[in-house]
Parts: C-alpha cells; structure tokens; sequence
C-alpha cells in the first residue's frame, strides 16, 4: 500500500481523486485499516440498507480501486456518506495525511461544492480571508498576504491570470479572479500554507490548488443538474431575477477501461454597488507646511476662515475630489469542461482535459461630484496629532465659472480563459510510478464594448458658489450651491465637459511541462522517494491606449449645452440609494442629480465636437504595449523516512528544489512631445504618435530547501513541525521596462514610472508548528503557530528628473508676471486670463472654444517624479496564531466550525508622520475569524455561516489606505424530497453590512459603500 506522503503527491499531480464519494463498497475500504478516529460515532453517517439502525464508518480516501474490486463488491452493503458531513470529513482527513500545513475543502457531492463561489469557500478556511468585488468573492488572502503572494494551480499545473477591470493603465497583476470559476465543476480545494519541494512555486502566502473530478474517480454513470434563480437586491430600481444552469455527467465504459466526464455552468446576475467616495486625498501635510494644497498660514488672509487649524507637528490631509456613485452592473459567466481518461492496460492511465471560462462584466456608471482648487478654502479640524477634518469648503467667484459634475461611465470587459493538458501516469514494476503532465493555457482580458473596455463622458452645472464636505458621521455629505439664477435641476444647462476612452488588453499564456517520479520504498526507515523536473514557458503581453478630451471647462463653449436634447438626461435620487448609512440625508446634501443615456450621448458628442475624430470610431489605438517571456526551469527531489520515537509513529520529509528563471521584456512607450494648460488646475501633455521598443532583461536563481516533521505522540494526536523557502514573483508591471509619463499633471510637476526586469522575487524563510487532535470522525482541533521572514521587498525609489524636453506652461516668464500684476490672491482663472490677454505666442482657443495656454521653450522645465520598482533592503517579520474547532455533536446532525487567526507583523505604518517622510508598511495584514453552524441529518441541510476580517492596511506609500472591518453572515439550507431530488436555497450577506475605506483616521473617509442581501433558489438532481 502506497505512504500517506505519497498517495497526497499523486493527489496533487494527477488530480487524483480525495473526494468523498456517495457511495463508497467495503472493498475499497478494507484496503486501509481505520484508527480509532475514523471507526466513528452513531449517526454520523447512515447505512441505507432495508431500515437497518444508523452506524458509521470511515471515508476512505483511497482512489476506486480498478474493475475487479469494484466488481468483488456487488454485493455488498453500500455505506452511504453524504452532505455536509462528508465534505467536512473528507476534508479533515486530508488535512491529517497530508505532510506540512495543509487545509482543503471537498464538494458534498459531484457537481455540489458547500459555495456558489469558490472564494467564498475558501474564507471559511483558517487564516484565510477574501477581497470581495461587486459583492462576489475574488481574491484571497491568506495569513496577511495578498492575492499576489497566492499562487493558483490547476489539477497541479500553474494558472495564467489575466483581468484590465477598469483599465487605467496597462494590465499587470498576478492575482488570479476567482469569480472566473463556477463552483460546480470542482471536487476540492487544497491550500498548503508550508512550502514543499514537490509544489510549483509562487505563493509565499499558500499554493492553492483546485481539483476537478475526472471519470475514474467513480466508475459508473453518475451525474446532477440543477437550475436556479438569483435575486440581488442591491439592484437600483428593480430586483430582476436571474438564471443559473449547471450539469455534470461521468460515465465509464468498456470494462471501465474509458471514461468520458462534461461539466457545464451559465449564470448571470445583475446587482448594483452604489458608494460615496473621496477620490483623493491631497499628501499628508504637516502643519507648518505652507504650499499649493495646504492649508494658508497665519499672515494669508484665508487663514481667518480656519477652525482649529493643526499644529506645526500635527499631519493632516485635504480632499481633492468627492463624488456619489451609482453603479448597475450586468455580469455572465459560461464555464465549461471535458474529460477523457483511457487505461489500455492495468498500469497505464491516461488524461486528456480541456477547461473553458468566460467571464463578461457591465458596469454603468453615474455620478455627481465636486472638485477643489483650493484657492478661497474654509475648514475645521480635530486635535492632532492626526487633525482629523471636520469639513472643508471652497468659495468661488462668478467668474470662474466652477462646475458641479454629472459623470457617467461604462466599463465592459470580456475575461476568458482556456486550458488543455494531458497526462500520463505508469505505475512502473518495482514500486515506481512516472507521471508525465503538460498543458497548454491562456487567460485573455479584453474590451467588450465598441469604445473599450472603460470610459469615462462628463457632463457639469456650472456656476457654483459654494460647495464642502462634511465628515462628522461615517457617509460624508456633498453639498454645493449656485449663484442666483441657476438651478442644478434644469437638464438645459447641462453642458458636455471632459472625457477619456481607455482601450486595455491582456494575455497570459503558459506552456508547462512535468515530469516526476516516485518510488515506494516500503522498508523499515525509507518511506519514498520523489524526483523531477518541471519547465514553465509564461507569455505576457499587456497593451493600453486612450483617447481624451481635457474639455471640463465644457463643450463647445457657452452656447455647446444647446447642441444636447434634454431627453438624453434623467434625473437620479441618491438618499434611497444609501440606506441604513449614518448621516445619508443630511441637511445640505446633494441628494438629485441627472444621469444621461451614455449610447446616445456619446455618438451626439462626436458628431458635434469630434471628441473621437469624427469618426465614430472612439476605440483608442495602443500607445503602450509591453512583453514578457519568463522561463523557469525547476528540478527537485524529496525524500520520506518513517520511523518509531518512543515507539510512536514519526515522518521526516526532506526535499529541495532549484529554480532558474529568466525575464526578457520589451515595451513599447509613446513619445511626449509638448504640454498644455487647458483650465483653471488642469495640465496635460500632448504624445506624438507610435513609440519605439525598447528591450531589457534580467535573471535569477533560487534554492529552496523543504522539511516536514510530524509525529503522533498519542492516538489521534498530531504535532508537526516544518520549515520552507517559498518565494513569489513579482508583478509583470513592475517586471515591464519602458518610461512612460501620466498625461494630466499639476502645476507643481509631472509624474510617471517606469519598470525593473531584473527584479528578485520576495522571499520567505518560513517557520510552522502544528497541534492536531482528532477525537472523531468528523470532529478534531488544532492549533498553529507561523513564522516568516520575508527578504527583497519591492518598493519604489522615486527619483525628480526632467524628461524629453518639456515645459510649465503655469510656471516661467508669463506666469510670473501675471502673479506680479496681480497679486498673492490671483486664482488660477485669472493668471490664465492675464496670459490671454497679454501674450500671443503659445496662446489660442481650440475648436470647442477652449482657452489653451501651450508650454514655451523659455517656460521653467517640468519637473516630474518617476517612480521605479526596486528590490529594497528591508526585512519583515510576519507572525501569527491560527485556531480552528469543527465538531459534531453526536447522532443529533448539528455541529460546528470555528477559526481565528491572529497576524502580526513588524512593518507597521505610522499614520502620524507626513508624506514627505518615507515609509515601510505590511499591507493585508489583519485578524480573522469564521464561524459555521451547520445541521445535516435525513434529507435536511442547513448552515449558516459568519465571517470576519479586522481592518488591514490595503495600501501604503506617501499615504496608507485601510479597508475597516467587516463582517458578513450568509445562509444556506435544502431538502431532499425523495432521493435525488433537492429543492434549496441560499442568502449571502443576510445582514445587508456595508464596507468602508479610510486614509490616516476615520474621518479620512475614502469610500463607503452600503450591503445588500443576495438570495437564491433552486432545484437540483443528482443520479
């Protein structure tokens, strides 16, 4: 009989089957010998045979024997272990065989997984939590680590990723989108939070690992199709219900010798994610700083209308923009596989797979905001030493002509993803199997719409007077008032402002190829022996392009809102849209706004104002457009021994893998060729047309050692130790080479970045210790304790420079002497007035009556802040605690799952130095916690579930960002009404909690977001 160690390794290469089946004979159980654990308890699972009295009995986790065992067991009774149970058990006993740190998920049945959404699933883990996107779980979190720390496999095999969400900029994560993948068609989830050499590498956070069934788990015809509806009603003005149809069918054949497996899902749900947001945060200022921006000092006249200003130690930051958003969104997912397996003779098994996803996203977006120029400003402030705002606001002249925005946006993407491999297993003579696995992959992210796959169109009111933010309760109120005569609510002032058509693409293909060996030792100290060699080919290209109009002074001048029928606006409410939120409706608060028909509005705009060319054709061409060939090339060897301590069963597992990696990058930038300053605080830069290639590339090698310790000191007693490297690339943005400059820019300088090749991944020392107590069949605790030092973390070295050239059309020999003649209370409007009518050179109205002020050759050269990826030389420790229960409670069907886990870190981020000083944060880092109650008895389940995640600092650099703590509870209970056939349904965030985002305190506010309940019923049969 096969190791534990190495049944688990054919698991994770093969995909070899660890589910619990629902029907499992006695032969294939009598091939192991179960400890008193797994004997069981009554009630914990029911023999179906003729009304006999419910016992119970382990659930192997052996694969279905061949034909003749199957055969041999005809006969006998048929134990039958299925729903929640099962999966739990299964599960557990995985996590006990498994050599390291291990934690798995398994489907009730095929074509059942406990979650609509594989994310989901994986939060109930221990010390992992989930980054949720337009209300659906995507990407996880495990142990503090991000999604790009977490390396996603395949049935074993590295997974391409791609996704361009809202496209600003050129693709270049990592992080695999769990919501690409229906649940239905996978059979477990592994996470192995210790590093092995026998695992592809890339997680410093865990591998993942998701398995999909295959025909010869269970010979036999078997299969389920279910059909349900799904209500969001986070949806703006209706609640529509939506479909989702899923069936799996397996069936082998001659002499069980084929087998054929087709699995296939289609759903669709529209929902709506309304927030308020503060768009940006000026730098965390202190308070004796004294620039464009900051709060006036004493000495200004303005600084009269400051309340409380902070102290000369105290930091504090000011708002940029703010904005309400309301966002419907349509999303539709296909997912589809096939399988054929072949075994001509005994010891030969062959696999041919084929995995299809698609992933389609629209989002509508429509808006109302304000933006500050920060001239005549008036605030009030918390005490330091962070000054929190209590509001901020702005006055302005009627000659400026300030505007308060009506903004709409769409973003459509098309996400698809395809992965065909083989695989050949021989199970040699002498106790030797060779495994030969490859696949070829794509993950393919592109527009889905005719203008690209994100675009933003404005439209404003003009002529307010006064607008603020008050950020007394957690929603900040929006208010703004106009001069007399104007009234935001007449669609026939609206003008059409700014606008940009943002065109991204990603692909990611890999090619890989695995050969491994084991052997079965089976002698007194050598357990076995594992070696191989795998070869990944990994393809990126990511390419992005843009059309924009910096046109926010409006249109076509004063008189271009004439050339917009009115019917093209209707008009929004915004309280109902925010309920159960402390503060929504407030006094003052902009509460209607006017929302327009974006495929009206913008053909209407191209053919009045060639915001496009005219043409209709707004589809942007691609001015940057980045590749990366990475290869790594990873040979590796473990070694099992068993041994008596004490006489108690011990393993020690050695292993060691080498990996050589290469990068070679090209990119392909635009090239600026002048500036421009188009209004009051807006600045651009003019690009000439296609750029030039550029090519660099970089290397590197790693050695990563793996050792696993387990002992069982007492029956059902487990404590490991282990100790890894791990290590996890970095982000093909930050591998990408190329200069490329942000085209809007401040009067104070420029920004722009550029990528490193010859970044060294980060990487982890990492320490584990495991005690495991499995005191029944589906009933253990544990409790762990990790340890990680984590070298070569990527950070920006910014760096000020000139570039190609360029000029500050807002600072040089023209604006100095507009200041000079008109004084220190000049606003922006009037300095560019003043040039107007004064100079000619570099000075003209474009064709929508634009004023545009162009940077001349004697203008000051602009300044501009190129940030780079590099390897800094700072070290972080990451520590923490994971404790997980999961008990049923006897014959009675109840039980329970609870987890915490606690992580710590030493790069904290103080909150209280400015943004001027340089900082070194851990970001996701966090607490979590899950708690399941669940019933399974008869033809009844139920469970409801409750999980947690303290705040965690989502970004960090010159200001941190957090996402604060959230809590979400989701339920779901079916009955089976005769066999086979189940009704069900679900509720996901039953409670409707809402997300929240700040900066350097709660008062910063940077979204709010309010929850709604998701429900969904169906019906599903099972053969």
């Amino acid at each position: 009989m096969r190791s534990v160690h190495a049944r688990t390794f054919s698991r994770l290469i093969l995909g070899a089957s660890t589910l619990a089946l629902a029907t499992v004979p006695f032969a294939a159980q009598a091939q192991e010998t179960p400890t008193s654990s797994t004997m069981g308890q009554p009630g914990d699972s029911a023999i179906q045979n003729d009304g006999q009295a419910e016992t119970d009995t382990t659930v192997t986790t052996q694969p279905v024997q061949a034909a003749g065992a199957t055969q041999a067991a005809d006969a006998a009774q048929d134990i039958v272990v299925t729903g929640i149970r099962a999966s739990l058990r299964e599960s557990m006993n995985i996590k006990r065989e498994a050599q390291g740190i291990v934690d798995a998920i398994s489907a009730e049945d095929i074509g059942k997984f406990p979650d609509t959404n594989l994310a989901e699933s994986l939060q109930r883990i221990t010390g992992v939590s989930i980054d949720r996107n337009n209300g659906e779980g995507s990407k996880v979190t495990v142990r503090g680590f991000g999604p790009e720390f977490n390396l996603v496999l395949l049935n074993g095999r590295q997974m391409p990723t791609s996704d361009i969400g809202s496209g600003f900029g050129a693709p270049a994560s990592r992080s695999f989108d769990f919501a690409n993948l229906a649940s239905e068609g996978v059979k477990a989830l592994e996470v192995y939070k210790s590093g092995r050499a026998t695992v592809e590498t890339g997680g410093i956070g865990s591998t993942i690992n998701i398995l999909t069934p295959r025909p010869f788990d269970k010979p036999g015809l078997r299969g389920s199709v279910a059909v349900k509806g799904i209500l969001d009603t986070s949806r703006n003005g209706k609640d529509p219900i939506t479909p989702e149809v899923s069936g799996i069918i397996s069936d082998t054949f001659a002499d069980e010798r084929i087998g054929i497996l087709l699995v296939g899902n289609y759903s669709r749900r529209k929902a709506s994610t309304n927030s308020a947001n503060i768009g940006e945060w000026r730098d965390g200022y202190l308070g004796s700083e004294n620039g464009w921006g900051s709060l006036p000092t004493e000495g200004d006249p303005r600084y009269a209308n400051i309340t409380n200003r902070p102290g000369p130690n105290d930091v504090y930051q000011v708002p940029q923009s703010a904005s309400y958003n309301l966002n419907d969104i349509d999303r539709e997912r296909i997912n589809g596989q096939a399988v054929l397996q072949f075994r001509p003779i005994d010891s030969l098994t062959a696999t041919i797979d084929y995995t299809y996803s698609r992933f389609e996203l629209e989002t509508h977006n429509s808006n109302v905001g304000i933006y500050y120029n920060h001239a005549d400003t008036s605030s009030a402030w918390g005490d330091g030493p962070i000054a929190d705002p209590i509001f901020y606001s702005e006055h302005f002249q009627p000659q400026e002509n300030k505007d308060l925005s009506y903004s709409g946006a769409l973003t459509k993407v098309k996400n698809e993803n395809k992965s065909l491999g083989g695989n050949l297993q021989w199970d040699a003579p002498g106790g030797v199997t060779i495994t030969l696995d490859a696949h070829h992959s794509t993950a393919e992210s592109k527009p889905g719409s005719k203008y690209g796959n994100s675009q933003s169109v404005g439209t404003a009111i003009f002529g307010v007077e006064d607008q603020s933010i008050n950020f007394q309760n957690e929603f900040p109120i929006i208010s703004a008032s106009f001069y007399p005569g104007i009234d935001p609510l007449d669609a026939s002032l609206i003008h059409a402002t700014g606008n940009v058509f943002r065109n991204s693409y990603f692909k990611d293909r890999i090619n890989q190829v695995q050969l491994a060996g084991h052997y079965d030792h089976q002698g007194d100290f050598l357990d076995s022996l594992d070696w191989g060699v795998s070869y990944v080919d990994n393809k990126v290209r990511s390419a992005y392009g843009y059309i924009q109009n910096d046109t926010w002074g409006g249109l076509g001048g004063p008189d271009g809102n004439e050339l917009i029928p009115d019917d093209i606006f209707s008009l929004e409410t915004i309280s109902d849209k925010f309920p159960g939120l402390k503060g929504v409706g407030a006094d003052g608060m902009i509460n209607q706004f006017y929302t327009f028909d974006f495929d009206r509005l913008v053909p209407l705009l191209d053919q009045q104002f060639g915001i496009c060319g005219g043409d209709g054709d707004c589809l942007a061409p691609y001015n940057t457009d980045r590749r990366i060939r990475e290869k790594t090339i990873a040979p590796f060897v473990q070694v099992a021994t068993k041994f008596d301590i004490a006489n108690r069963s011990a393993h020690l597992i050695a292993g060691l893998r080498y990996e050589e990696t290469t990068v070679d990058s090209s990119a392909l930038v635009p090239t600026p060729v002048g500036t421009q300053w188009v209004s009051a605080n807006e600045f651009n830069i003019q690009f000439a047309g296609a750029g030039q290639f550029t090519r660099f590339k970089g290397s590197y090698q790693n050695w990563l050692p793996a050792v696993d310790f387990d002992i069982e000191p007492m029956r059902d007693v487990k404590l490991r130790a282990s100790y890894s490297h791990t290590i996890t690339r970095a982000d093909y943005g930050s591998l990408q080479g190329g200069r490329t400059l942000d085209q809007l820019f401040r009067i104070a300088n420029g920004t722009g970045g550029q990528g490193n090749p010859g970044l060294l991944p980060y990487k982890s020392k990492n320490i584990d210790l495991s005690a495991e107590w499995y005191y029944g069949p589906s009933s253990y605790v544990s409790v762990g304790y990790f340890h990680k030092d984590v070298s070569n973390f990527i950070g920006s070295d910014r760096f000020d420079t000139t570039a190609f050239g360029l000029t500050n059309p807002g600072q040089g020999p023209r604006a100095d002497a507009a200041r000079a003649a008109l004084g220190p209370t000049a606003t922006s409007t009037d300095i560019r007035n003043y040039i107007a009518a004064n100079f000619t050179e570099g000075v003209f109205t474009n064709d929508q009556g634009q004023l545009i002020i162009q940077g001349l050759p004697e203008d000051d050269p602009l300044n501009f802040q190129i940030t780079q990826p590099v390897n800094s030389d700072q070290t972080a420790a990451l520590h923490g605690w994971e404790f997980a229960v999961q008990h049923s409670f006897w014959d009675t069907g109840f039980g329970v799952i609870l987890n915490y886990t606690i992580v710590n870190g030493d790069a904290v981020y103080d909150n209280t130095q400015p943004a001027s000083v340089t900082q070194f944060a851990l970001t996701g880092l966090s607490d979590s916690a899950n708690a399941v109650a669940f019933y399974d008895k008869g033809p009844i389940q139920a469970r409801v579930a409750y999980n947690w995640r303290d705040k965690f600092l989502q970004g960090s650099g010159p200001n941190p960002t957090y996402i604060e703590a959230y809590g979400q509870v989701d339920a779901s209970a079916s009955y089976e009404f005769m066999p086979g056939l189940t009704v069900f349904g679900e509720a996901i965030n039953l409670t409707g909690a809402s997300r929240r985002g700040h900066t350097r305190s709660d008062a910063y506010v940077t979204f709010i977001s309010p929850g709604f309940a998701r429900y969904s019923a169906g019906v599903r049969y099972a053969f």
